[in-house]
């Protein structure tokens, strides 16, 4: 209660506030959370061509179930779930593995159901 009455309190006016709540922060609405960002050369962003080196192509990852033609994806196969499961333990994505989004489906269905009767393991090693 003390430190209600030591408290000065701004005088009430009724000119509106220098910044709404839900408008723009100083500088525009253009930079970042840590300032604007550095103008760079024209191409050096990301996706952008490298200076200096060679061009690296990056071929289309196909799908492996596609490819082998495995229909099924049995969650006893441990040999080929595993492939598929980083060391941490956790499920690889498909833009890392390349497998197409049904059969990352599949994939991570049966990844759970090994984990659930102990074949896998949920955490890392």
């Amino acid at each position: 209660m003390a430190d209600e009455t030591s408290r000065t309190s701004a005088p009430v006016t009724d000119a509106p506030a220098s910044r709404p709540d839900n408008g723009p922060r100083e500088g525009g609405g253009q930079s970042g959370p840590r300032g604007p960002r550095p103008a760079g050369r024209p191409g050096s962003g990301p996706g952008g061509p490298r200076e200096g080196g060679r061009k690296f192509f990056r071929r289309k990852k196909v799908c492996k179930f596609c490819v082998e033609k495995i229909d099924g994806i049995n969650y006893k196969d441990v040999r080929l779930l595993s492939q598929f499961v980083a060391e941490s333990g956790k499920i690889v994505p498909r833009r890392l593995t390349g497998v197409c989004t049904p059969h990352q489906r599949r994939l991570a269905d049966a990844i759970k159901q090994a984990r659930n009767i102990a074949l896998l393991p949920f955490g890392g090693r």
